[in-house]
Order: C-alpha cells, then sequence, then structure tokens
C-alpha cells in the first residue's frame, strides 16, 4: 500500500513537472525570450503566508538550513525540483526485483 501510494504521487509530480515545462515553454515560445517558474514563485502563489513563516522557522533551527539549502531550493526551476522528487518517490516506491539463486 505504501509503495503504491509512493509511486503514485510520484508519476503525479512527475506530470506536473511536465505541466511546468510545457507552461514555461509556450511562455518562452510566446514572448521570445526565457522564462522559469521557480519554487518560490509557485509556492507564493500557492500559499504565501507560509512561505514567509519557512525562513524564520529554519534559521532558528539552524542557520545553514536557509542559506545554502533552501534559498537554492527555492530558486531552482520547479520543473526541476519536481522532477527529481517525482523520480525519487518512483524508486522507493518500486517493486523489489526476486532474488535468483537464493533459497527462501
Amino acid at each position: 500500500m505504501i509503495r503504491f501510494l509512493l509511486r503514485f504521487i510520484g508519476l503525479l509530480l512527475l506530470a506536473l513537472a511536465f505541466i511546468f515545462l510545457v507552461y514555461d515553454g509556450t511562455k518562452s515560445i510566446a514572448d521570445q525570450r526565457l522564462y522559469v517558474t521557480k519554487v518560490a514563485e509557485v509556492w507564493a502563489t500557492l500559499h504565501e503566508g507560509s512561505l514567509t513563516q519557512v525562513r524564520p522557522a529554519l534559521e532558528g533551527l539552524a542557520p545553514w538550513l536557509w542559506d545554502p539549502l533552501a534559498a537554492s531550493v527555492l530558486n531552482a526551476p520547479a520543473c526541476l525540483v519536481l522532477v527529481i522528487v517525482g523520480t525519487v518517490l518512483v524508486l522507493l516506491g518500486r517493486k523489489r526485483r526476486p532474488l535468483i539463486g537464493y533459497a527462501r
């Protein structure tokens, strides 16, 4: 059940990454400029209040969590982050290969 859920969420994230890639591509072609949707923009669109609360929370835990780690993830392209997270979830949810030559 957990493997199915991990694969399902991973595939949804991969589909969402493809949607963002198409969105950025069509916007770039239409305006003849390169547009890249960042994670911070998507998060601010969905729920801006939680985005402003994350920085003090992470700096309170450990200052190094915000500056190199969270800031770089928030400035990364949304399709890239979604592809990475989706791929990791699909790989975690895959079925294990049967062992050949071992008696169980």
